[in-house]
């Protein structure tokens, strides 16, 4: 009997395994603002905490965040919320504004957004509002 190195002991049958196809996963890169509508959508739906945000926020956007998140104005009962568009525009070199729409079941919501890049290139949210209501900000002292 001889040795065959690729079937295991005891098997006698001239058959080998079946390899499977190779899987390619597409090479797309996620745009920065719909990264951060993921991001966003996590923290005010509740399923991910506020503070999750902390090192991708500058100016007002933490405060925002921090005001909203509480009341998970993108909840929904049942249905798991999901960005079902969103759209950026680049006013100016750094800065992305972008609008998503938000869907669970049959209720849909705006969410809009400014991105900014630092210095060491990385994107941070500046500002954050949904369904055209912005945070009321607070008055400069008089």
């Amino acid at each position: 009997m001889s040795t065959n190195r690729t079937r295991p002991g005891g098997r006698h049958d001239q058959r080998r395994p079946a390899v499977p196809p190779q899987r390619t996963r597409p090479t797309r890169r996620l745009r920065p603002h719909d990264w951060f509508a993921e991001r966003l959508l996590a923290v005010l739906s509740g399923r991910r905490p506020v503070h999750w945000m902390l090192g991708h926020t500058i100016g007002e956007a933490y405060d925002q965040l921090a005001e909203l998140a509480p009341h998970t104005p993108l909840r929904a009962r049942g249905a798991r919320p999901v960005v079902r568009m969103c759209h950026g525009a680049q006013p100016a070199p750094g800065v992305v504004e972008a609008c998503a729409s938000i869907a669970a079941g049959e209720q849909v919501r705006a969410m809009a957004f400014r991105l900014e890049q630092g210095s060491d290139l990385r994107w941070r949210c500046a500002a954050v509002e949904l369904g055209g209501e912005r945070l009321p900000v607070a008055a400069p002292p008089r």
